[in-house]
């Protein structure tokens, strides 16, 4: 068994604390690897708090994890010691269903195996990257191209492919006019990735004060999504919109600057249901959809691509000691725009 410092809750309300435990040995097809980052997801913190009502405790949360290859089982073949490698928010799936032979484990018929929070085959319970090592499957490790800065590497593994799957699905390049709603830890990488792709980008959000960054980030245009004018001026004008914002707002007024054949996709989960005009959609063929992460292969592509344009996240690094006040700051939107948490801090 290798011995393994983290941070877990043991309740809903009670701050994050130290905890160690055993992780099990990697067999013949694991990965043992030192984490060196993990990125802090907002999903982390509904886990946590139990907001999502299937919390399992101890909790170490964690699923933006890059790290290095300390050891590897005797069938492993694409990795070996002293790689970097990334882990993101599954290390399992049935393999065998319609959604695993595409290369879509994300949406396994059985259920992917979350990195933390899961249960694996034994009934033994899964801990992600909010600690100092973990053993994963070989084909759920990712090779990362330690080129950048590992701290700003590790929130593409959620964040990063969360926007990347459905921006290739609906096949967003150049020439394609696409809004971004929200700039937090998913918009802004949607912004990035977008701009990469080479799509014509504008970022909605209710606050004028995130322009200058949107710009930097890569946004052609900003509009205030609260502004009814503004929204007027660019009605019919998007063929893809990406909606990252969780908080409560007007699908019906993002809707509206969808063009022909236009595509919103949701990712952002509000805590009620949206309320849609029918004929706004129906007048224009629009459509709304849903996305979740990306499967392996898809996540393998958005890391090499990342590498070569050079994009990464923008984080603040953090001790794995000022992970309660994080949670907290986040909730108040005060993080540009990804936590990372330094997980030498426990070692």
């Amino acid at each position: 068994m290798i011995e393994t410092n983290a941070y877990a809750a043991f309740d809903a309300k009670s701050p994050l604390r130290p905890f160690s435990f055993n992780r099990r040995d990697p067999g013949p097809g694991d990965v043992q690897i030192d984490v060196l980052y993990c990125g802090v997801c907002h999903s982390d913190l509904h886990q946590v708090r139990d907001e999502w009502q299937n919390a399992t405790y101890p909790m170490v949360p964690g699923h933006e994890i890059v790290g290095r290859v300390v050891k590897v089982g005797a069938s492993v073949t694409k990795f070996k010691a002293g790689e970097t490698v990334g882990v993101g928010c599954f290390i399992g799936s049935c393999g065998k269903c319609p959604a695993c032979k595409r290369g879509l484990e994300q949406y396994c018929e059985k259920g992917p195996l979350a990195t933390y929070n899961g249960q694996e085959a034994d009934g033994s319970a899964t801990q992600g990257g909010y600690s100092t090592r973990i053993v994963v499957p070989e084909k759920f490790t990712l090779r990362i191209a330690a080129t950048g800065r590992l701290d700003a590497i590790a929130p593409l593994l959620c964040a990063g492919i969360t926007t990347w799957s459905p921006l290739k699905h609906w096949k967003v390049g150049k020439g394609s006019r696409v809004a971004v709603n929200g700039l937090g830890g998913l918009g802004h990488m949607g912004v990035k990735l977008a701009h990469a792709l080479g799509a014509e980008v504008t970022l909605f959000s209710t606050s004028e004060k995130k322009k200058a960054d949107a710009k930097r980030l890569g946004a052609h245009d900003f509009v205030v999504s609260a502004n009814a004018d503004a929204m007027g001026k660019v009605a019919g004008r998007f063929d893809f919109i990406l909606d990252t914002v969780s908080a409560p707002h007007d699908l019906a007024a993002l809707t509206s600057t969808l063009a022909l054949d236009g595509t919103l996709v949701l990712l952002g989960v509000p805590p009620a249901p949206f309320a849609l005009a029918p004929f706004n959609l129906i007048g224009k063929r629009r459509s709304v959809a849903g996305s979740l992460v990306g499967g392996i292969a898809e996540t393998q592509e958005m890391l090499d691509f990342c590498a070569t344009h050079k994009v990464t996240a923008d984080v603040e690094t953090i001790k794995m000691q000022d992970i309660n006040a994080a949670y907290e700051r986040m909730l108040k939107g005060d993080v540009r725009y990804r936590f990372s948490i330094d997980l030498g801090s426990l070692r």
